[in-house]
């Protein structure tokens, strides 16, 4: 390690969802780590990711001999390490469910992330929806109605300030962003919608941006030039 506890492996930020979770919890909290990319891209991606992840996947996050890897076993060993920061609300209720909705997000959703994969810069246009990721949406859009108007009251975000579970949703956000979807076309009050923009106008969310625009821009230099 070098001045900072902690050293965070991740992918490339225009596509790595997972990179993003543990990312924009550390920033957002004002956690100091020195952040090393993998270019997912590159010629030498899985020999750096061999030597960096016992998975062979990122993010990673290393501190001192340690080695985590996942986001959400990261993001809840920061929380252990940094009891003093809200990571997780604070009673014992609460955080269980907002654990709960962070686990779900972590196993489920596997058409809208095979459908619609992360490109944060971009804004592409879909066909049509389908029938399964229309049904990972409407229980999207429960899930953040349900926990704004439960456990919201106290600021914008699921939990009311800023959370683990908010880390872990950030990335639907941007995808649902990325394609264009009317969350009213799937039952959305507004509340839904509400909580992308408050997401989505979060100062992190724009530095992470700004890096996926820098690293879009050097791969369209290295493309061939045509007439």
């Amino acid at each position: 390690m070098t001045q900072n506890q902690y050293e965070l492996v991740i992918g490339n930020k225009n596509y790595s969802s997972w990179s993003l979770r543990p990312w924009l919890l550390m920033t957002r909290f004002v956690i100091p780590f020195n952040e090393v990319m993998v270019n997912l891209r590159g010629p030498q991606r899985q020999e750096e990711l061999d030597a960096s992840s016992p998975s062979a996947l990122v993010p990673v996050l290393k501190t001192g001999d340690l080695t985590v890897w996942d986001s959400l076993a990261i993001i809840e060993f920061i929380a252990d390490q940094h009891p003093e920061l809200p990571i997780w609300p604070g009673s014992r209720a609460d955080k269980a469910i907002a654990r709960s909705v962070s686990a779900e997000m972590h196993s489920r959703f596997f058409n809208l992330r095979s459908e619609m994969p992360m490109d944060f810069v971009r804004t592409i246009a879909l066909d049509e929806i389908s029938e399964g990721v229309e049904k990972d949406i409407r229980r999207i859009i429960e899930i953040w109605t349900f926990c704004r108007s439960t456990y919201g009251s106290g600021g914008e975000f699921l939990f009311g300030g800023f959370s683990g579970a908010d880390a872990m949703y950030a990335p639907v956000v941007s995808r649902l962003r990325t394609y264009g979807v009317e969350l009213d076309q799937f039952g959305d009050d507004g509340a839904a919608a509400d909580y992308m923009r408050a997401v989505t106008e979060m100062p992190e969310m724009a530095l992470w941006g700004k890096a996926a625009k820098d690293e879009i821009s050097s791969e369209d230099e290295g493309l061939p030039k045509t007439s």
